[in-house]
């Protein structure tokens, strides 16, 4: 497993590193840093579309 590419990890780690960001965005609102908060969503949300058109061209 020493050839993984950082994608084939993050794609393994993707639930894990989506609950990460939202706690991390749930700590920054909770602190007062909305701007923050909707900037770690935003990339969680990237993700998680990235990932849905990886899948929907799998089934293709």
């Amino acid at each position: 497993m020493a050839d993984e590419t950082v994608a084939q990890v993050a794609e393994l780690y993707l639930g894990n590193i989506l609950y990460a960001i939202e706690l991390a965005a749930m700590s920054l609102a909770e602190q007062g840093k909305g701007d923050a908060a909707e900037y770690y969503r935003a990339i969680a949300r990237k993700l998680a579309e990235a990932h849905g058109r990886a899948r929907k061209g799998e089934g293709a």
